[in-house]
Formats: structure tokens, C-alpha cells, sequence
């Protein structure tokens, strides 16, 4: 009975052994799971988090594009009233040649102006000859169409429009045929 009793002692210390690895194997398990998640949750925020490091790069990037491409605006707005002032001036008449040198002078002066601000990428708006545009154009006038002039199109310009690059700096004040 004794050797009984040691035998089933031995079973018994045996399934003991089973039970404790096999719940030894299930916490591994389990810890390598938890592990496991733990790391693709941290993958995860890595790969986020670089993706937005790149978007705020890729922003700056086009942020800074568009402060050189339009650095010259405020400059630009600043100046077009002097250049319809020169304009202004190149279309009074003078009878004497004091008046024709100082007229020759303010020709100089605007054709410089206006080649430095084509160089920044500044040009005037087309608005002869062309049919009406409300976001290059601002009507200030109709005047209804007839044969020789048809509908939208624009019969006189008031006041030249600019624009640099793709955006207006002002629109071109015009009277349109409706």
C-alpha cells in the first residue's frame, strides 16, 4: 500500500508538474501577447507620428513657396496708385518743350517701374478686347449690347487691374455690355 501511495503520490506530483507548466506556458503566452500589443501600439504611434512630422514639413515647405512667390503684395499694392498717378500725367497735353522733356522724363520713369514690377512678377490685367471676368474684372457700369458690341463684353476701362503671379492684387474697374 505504501508503494501504492507512493505511486499515486508520483502521479499526483506529476499532473502537479503538467498543471504548473502548463499555466507557466499560458502566462508566457499570454505576456508575449501583451507584449506583442503593447509593441504594434507603439509601432503604431511611431508611424503616426512620423507621418505628421512629414505633413508639417510638406506645410512649411509650401508655406515658405508662397511667402517668396508672393513676397512682393503689399509693396505692389503700395505702388499701383503712384502708377496710375504717372499714367495720369503722360495723358495731359503740353504745348512747350519744357513741358514735352518733363513728360519724357515721366515716360522713363513708368517704363522703369513697370519692368521692375514684371520682374516680380506683377502684370496688368487684360481688359481690351476681352470678354468680362468677375474675378479679374469689377463692373462699375453697364451699358446695354448692341450689334457692333456684344453681351459681357467690355467696352471701356476705367481704372488697369494687376495681378502677381495668379493672384489679383486689383481688379480692372471696367464699363461692360449686358
Amino acid at each position: 500500500m505504501a508503494e501504492k501511495n507512493k505511486h499515486d503520490d508520483a502521479e499526483l506530483n506529476e499532473e502537479m508538474d503538467q498543471e504548473i507548466e502548463t499555466t507557466i506556458e499560458e502566462n508566457e503566452i499570454s505576456e508575449f501577447d501583451q507584449l506583442t500589443a503593447e509593441f504594434n501600439e507603439m509601432e503604431d504611434k511611431f508611424l503616426r507620428a512620423r507621418a505628421e512630422i512629414a505633413n508639417m514639413q510638406n506645410r512649411n515647405k509650401n508655406e515658405r513657396e508662397q511667402l517668396v512667390k508672393y513676397r512682393s503684395q503689399d509693396l505692389a499694392k503700395k505702388i499701383l496708385p503712384v502708377i496710375d498717378n504717372l499714367e495720369r500725367a503722360l495723358a495731359t497735353e503740353v504745348n512747350d518743350d519744357q513741358g514735352a522733356s518733363l513728360k519724357k522724363g515721366v515716360e522713363m520713369v513708368l517704363e522703369s517701374l513697370t519692368v521692375a514690377l514684371k520682374e516680380e512678377g506683377i502684370t496688368e490685367i487684360p481688359a481690351v478686347d476681352v470678354v468680362f471676368d468677375p474675378n479679374l474684372h469689377q463692373a462699375v457700369q453697364t451699358i446695354p449690347a448692341t450689334d457692333d458690341v456684344p453681351t459681357d463684353s467690355i467696352v471701356e476701362v476705367l481704372q488697369k487691374g494687376y495681378q502677381l503671379h495668379d493672384r489679383v492684387l486689383r481688379p480692372a474697374m471696367v464699363i461692360v455690355a449686358q
